[in-house]
């Protein structure tokens, strides 16, 4: 792919706790200079469940596509990114694992003095953030408003969301941008670093929280950008 031969066609796939409507003001921008923009709702019972729901996505798209993953869609990204019409990756402040990695496995050993996201035990086999806790961990460069409404309507994370294994990572074979967000209290700026140095991914750093698509969509637009023109 050249320069000259940008891919017109992004599809935008969420995180856990959260649905696909956090991406409307990255949707807008994007849309705005002429993309054509996909989002999946990821149900985020199984890893499986959501890859699948993204190559449903990626099926219908009629060319060469960025595919871009918030947080636990990183894992997902990664699963369904081998389909063949995707022709790069992004990664926002996400999980990126490698062959036989789950989100799981990633978050098992954080770095000395992380913070430690807010999730409540299980319950019948799904997980939810503390929503006391929600703005200060999640969003906290968000109205308080915005965090207290992303709180309360929640979706529910699957175990086997967490817990599911990728099978062949499609940043081994495929180029990747990712967004570091520096304020994250979700996944640790360091994680996120290693991760994307790992899958020798384009780096932009940005201040910002792990709502980072929605506090700053101009930097996340930007950055879809610029896979979609290979530089």
């Amino acid at each position: 792919m050249s320069s000259g031969d940008p891919i017109r066609n992004v599809v935008l796939v969420h995180g856990g706790f959260v649905d696909g409507a956090g991406w409307q003001a990255v949707y807008e921008l994007l849309k705005a200079d002429g993309y054509q923009v996909s989002i999946v709702q990821n149900p985020t019972l199984s890893l499986a469940g959501d890859a699948a729901a993204t190559r449903q996505i990626l099926d219908r798209q009629d060319g060469p596509t960025v595919l871009v993953g918030h947080s636990y869609g990183g894992a997902v990204i990664s699963e369904a990114g081998t389909h063949d019409k995707v022709a790069a990756l992004v990664y926002i402040a996400a999980f990126a694992p490698d062959k036989g990695e789950s989100v799981n496995t990633l978050i098992a050993d954080p770095p000395p003095g992380a913070p430690v996201p807010p999730i409540l035990p299980p319950v019948d086999g799904f997980l939810f953030l503390d929503r006391d806790k929600f703005h200060d961990s999640f969003a906290g460069d968000l109205p308080a408003n915005r965090a207290a409404f992303l709180a309360d309507s929640q979706v529910p994370w699957g175990l086997d969301a967490l817990g599911g294994a990728v099978t062949e990572p499609a940043w081994r074979a495929k180029p990747s941008w990712y967004l570091v967000a520096t304020d994250d209290k979700m996944i640790p700026p360091p994680a996120q670093r290693a991760m994307s140095e790992r899958a020798g991914s384009v780096v932009a750093e940005v201040p910002g929280s792990h709502a980072i698509y929605e506090s700053r969509p101009d930097a996340v637009a930007s950055l879809i950008k610029q896979a979609a023109t290979g530089r």
